[in-house]
């Protein structure tokens, strides 16, 4: 089903800003698939755990079209989400992928200090490898 469609058929309106990623995300689904692919060396997006994948393209699409958001904040809330719903590793490896993205579409060093020791690590817990 369509991310749109998903969102019409909730039985409350969603919130406008969570309409506003869902739109944003469907309509730039290739730029940021490959600004992710491009900086999760070793993973191939269908592999990652489906929560780090929505978090990545969420907060992807926030650094490209959200400059009111600081950089910071975009990555800080992704890895929360990641570290709270996904897996022992996910938190570090969202860290690593959306600090690099941020240097990338932003350039202006804020994510640098966001960056995890370790963030090559496999986002499935105790895998250590990618696949």
């Amino acid at each position: 089903m369509e991310p749109a469609a998903v969102l019409r058929d909730l039985p409350v309106p969603p919130d406008p800003f969570a309409a506003g990623l869902v739109a944003g995300v469907q309509a730039q689904h290739q730029r940021i698939d490959s600004l992710i692919s491009s900086h999760s060396i070793g993973w191939v997006m269908d592999r990652m755990p489906a929560v780090d994948r929505a978090l990545l393209r969420m907060a992807t699409f926030e650094l490209l079209s959200h400059s009111d958001v600081p950089t910071a904040v975009v990555i800080s809330e992704a890895v929360d989400l990641a570290t709270q719903y996904s897996t022992d590793e996910s938190g570090r490896f969202v860290n690593g992928v959306l600090a690099a993205i941020a240097e990338v579409v932003r350039g202006d060093g804020t994510a640098a200090g966001q960056v995890a020791p370790g963030v090559a690590t496999s986002p499935l817990a105790g895998d250590g490898a990618a696949p």
